[in-house]
């Protein structure tokens, strides 16, 4: 079909804010239908880890807990008052002995022992012990004999009629978990543009049984492997104590109650469990670095850093660190933008303008600086290449690629050698990112506070319509972007926004001509956002109209007027925010064709 031909704007450069559409503020406000066990996620109690903590309880391994823990300590210590003493004493021996051979472990390290020893038992009422108990780590084997005595506490001492009450509570704990768990879902995995990988496909060699005379065959056989994350409330977990382990595909974050998963360490724990299948299917990508890497792992070791030599470890641990630092610096970015924006649009002189800027440029750079810190405390951690993995991703937040296709090329790029000079090359911002969480921490002892800015209902708007459009509500966002266009009838935004709509809204349709029609529409919305009186003043947000346009003359078959359009996006250069490297993909690819 013929595409009606439209005026390109005339190519404008300009230095100034970028625009970043934030979804952070709205992922816990998602629909409340969010199904997590497509992300192969999990919020439920767990049995064998209520009995296990329960039986230290009754042994009196009483560490701090947070008020509805201690209530809860209540009620274990009058429900089980009866429990046989011979076994309370050959419990609390039992963790007195562990505790002596370990004297440098703080509770939390010890009881996380026997938290993974509740994990690897069958379910309850048999806490069967493992078939393959040679395969557990260390760690796991010293606390092994603690099974029997779990297993007699379960038996002897009333927690089976209990139960059933004492997992409800969990579960209500758990219930209420839910929208900050809904929260690090969506901004970790919209930040990653990714979904995590629930199945691997493992093939294993087999021989055939031996048999007099006959040589045994060797076969291969296809094994599935379901990957899963749990996320179990635990009323007795230590206050303030994210506690993390992994069994075989299944990946479990314990936590006390009323704790914030969007801002914990149940971050990073997500992360390992989206990115270790990453590193696992890259394997071989991986082996000709084996040398560099261990040569950098040495280095550490040579410091006094007690970290293991495993270089996988080290490449899964520095791609999660790198994920951690680099998306909150993101998210941090993108609102301290709208929040510059809100100012630039209220200044009345040039003056105010440019005092915006310069303290806009502050932020960006303190927000660096505390970047830098975290990569730090993760190199000398054994993340020895976070630094690398956080460069790569920052290609990748401009450019919106799912890091699953990307892993393999950033492996490829490695260059382990000359990540051993990383933290002297960021010492300085490291020192600054210090000095800048002391007065911070200062601040807070002192009982001050800090007053944040907020959005206004544009900016606010917008984030949200992001948010829905981001989760294919794409008639909720046509909705929350219909009203904003009645208050703001002249804003490039919302006409970029109802745009961008459009357009992937066109990628879902199958019918050709209704998808021709939503596309032509997306059009004359970019092209109503190039023309804005406005639009001078944002170069990212031209930027992304370019794009969007140029991919829709391109569907269309005007390759040339495509051309045309993606360059007058490269001239506009790499506005943080903006479409530069999609437009120089673009290009390339029509140029090709020529």
């Amino acid at each position: 079909m013929q595409y009606p031909d439209y005026l390109m704007k005339r190519t404008l450069t300009f230095i100034v804010f970028l625009i970043c559409l934030n979804i952070h503020a709205f992922a816990q406000a998602g629909s409340p239908s969010f199904d997590f066990s497509q992300y192969g996620v999990s919020i439920e109690p767990d049995k064998r880890l209520i009995v296990m903590m329960a039986s230290l309880e009754v042994a009196g391994i009483q560490p701090k807990l947070t008020p509805r823990g201690e209530e809860f300590r209540k009620r274990i210590a009058q429900d089980l008052s009866g429990v046989n003493e011979d076994l309370v004493r050959r419990m609390k021996i039992f963790f007195e002995q562990y505790k002596r051979r370990h004297p440098k472990l703080s509770d939390a390290e010890l009881i996380a022992s026997f938290v993974s020893l509740a994990h690897v038992l069958s379910p309850v009422p048999e806490l069967a012990d493992p078939s393959r108990a040679t395969d557990l780590p260390g760690d796991l084997l010293e606390v092994f004999d603690y099974a029997p005595l779990v297993r007699e506490f379960y038996r002897r001492s009333g927690i089976e009629a209990k139960l059933p009450e004492y997992t409800a509570e969990y579960q209500r704990i758990g219930d209420q978990l839910r929208p900050s768990a809904r929260e690090m879902i969506g901004d970790l995995l919209d930040y990653l543009h990714t979904k995590p990988e629930l199945v691997f496909y493992e093939t294993i060699k087999t021989q055939s049984k031996p048999v007099k005379g006959k040589r045994r065959l060797e076969t291969t056989e296809r094994r599935v492997r379901e990957r899963r994350f749990f996320i179990v409330p635990d009323l007795l977990a230590m206050s303030e104590t994210i506690n993390f382990r992994n069994v075989r595909d299944d990946y479990y974050v314990i936590v006390p109650p009323d704790t914030d998963l969007s801002r914990s360490e149940a971050r990073r724990a997500f992360l390992q469990f989206v990115t270790d299948i990453l590193v696992l299917k890259n394997s071989r990508e991986i082996a000709p670095f084996r040398e560099g890497i261990r040569g950098l792992i040495n280095e550490r070791r040579a410091q006094g850093a007690e970290i293991a030599p495993d270089i996988y470890l080290a490449i899964s641990r520095s791609l999660v660190a790198a994920i951690d630092a680099r998306e909150i610096e993101f998210r941090k970015t993108q609102f301290s933008t709208a929040q510059a924006r809100e100012k630039i649009d209220k200044a009345k002189s040039a003056n105010q303008k440019k005092i915006v800027s310069e303290e806009f440029a502050k932020q960006k750079e303190a927000f660096a600086d505390e970047t830098a810190l975290m990569l730090s405390d993760a190199y000398e951690r054994g993340a020895v290449l976070s630094f690398y993995f956080a460069e790569q991703l920052k290609g990748l937040e401009d450019s919106g690629f799912d890091i699953a296709g990307s892993i393999r090329e950033m492996i490829l790029s490695m260059n382990p050698p000359g990540e051993s000079q990383r933290l002297a090359q960021f010492a300085a911002a490291r020192k600054r990112g210090e000095n800048a969480r002391e007065l911070r921490r200062s601040a807070i002892a002192k009982g001050e506070t800090v007053v944040v800015a907020e959005p206004s209902d544009l900016a606010k708007g917008l984030l949200e319509s992001e948010s829905l459009i981001t989760k294919k509500d794409f008639a909720g966002a046509e909705a929350r972007l219909k009203a904003l266009l009645l208050q703001y009838p002249e804003e490039p935004r919302v006409s970029y926004a109802m745009g961008r709509r459009l357009s992937l809204l066109a990628q879902e349709t199958t019918d050709e001509d209704l998808r021709a029609r939503r596309l032509e529409d997306a059009a004359r919305l970019y092209t109503t956002t190039l023309n804005s009186p406005k639009i001078s003043a944002d170069p990212a947000l031209m930027s992304l109209a370019y794009v969007g346009l140029g991919r829709i003359y391109e569907y269309f078959d005007r390759k040339q007027l495509a051309l045309k359009i993606y360059e007058a996006a490269i001239q506009l250069g790499q506005q943080s925010g903006g479409a530069y490297l999609e437009a120089v993909s673009g290009r390339q690819r029509l140029l090709k064709l020529q």
